[in-house]
């Protein structure tokens, strides 16, 4: 249910979604989705790092509140621990909108962004992540639980997509290989 006191948040990122400037950690995007299981939905949330493509957050639920999207956002703070102000874009779904996330972002000095009502490609970056994750997953049948579908979604992002998959517009790197040049 939307939140009627959320706050009309402004576009930051403006389609950019180019790896540069060559600073991870400044701008990252977000979205949800689900896989179907044999059990229900698994909704997974995402917080993706735009300068490496490295997913930097994520949580899964057999529920689509707010609450996952700030266990994601939280994973990513947490892991990442950025030092200066971060951007964090996303879709207007109610749960990027809601009050308690405006509330989590302030609290880790986070600016939200949100993209036009309706305009998938004001957060490409998020939608072409969950395209390529649900043709790795094989997503033409149900998995069997939510538990088997979490596992292999960890495997997924963990194992293959931050450590192996190159990305044209990181010079075909991995997300962990160009993050390492960066820091270099």
């Amino acid at each position: 249910m939307p939140d009627p006191h959320a706050v009309t948040r402004p576009d930051l990122a403006l389609r950019d979604f180019q790896p540069g400037p060559a600073v991870i950690d400044i701008r990252w995007c977000g979205d949800t989705t689900y896989i179907a299981t044999d059990e229900g939905r698994l909704h997974l949330a995402t917080v993706i790092d735009i300068a490496s493509r490295r997913v930097v957050g994520w949580a899964t639920a057999d529920h689509l509140r707010t609450e996952l999207v700030a266990d994601a956002l939280t994973t990513a703070c947490r892991t990442r621990c950025p030092t200066g102000p971060v951007i964090f874009h996303s879709d207007r779904g109610c749960q990027y909108t809601s009050r308690e996330l405006a509330t989590l972002a302030t609290d880790f000095g986070i600016r939200l962004s949100v993209g036009r009502t309706g305009q998938c490609w004001d957060n490409a970056l998020a939608e072409s992540f969950f395209s390529t994750l649900k043709d790795e997953l094989g997503d033409s049948q149900p998995w069997p639980s939510r538990t088997a579908a979490h596992t292999a979604i960890f495997e997924c992002i963990e194992s293959w997509y931050n450590l192996h998959r190159l990305h044209s517009s990181l010079g075909y790197r991995s997300p962990a290989e160009y993050g390492t040049a960066l820091a270099a």
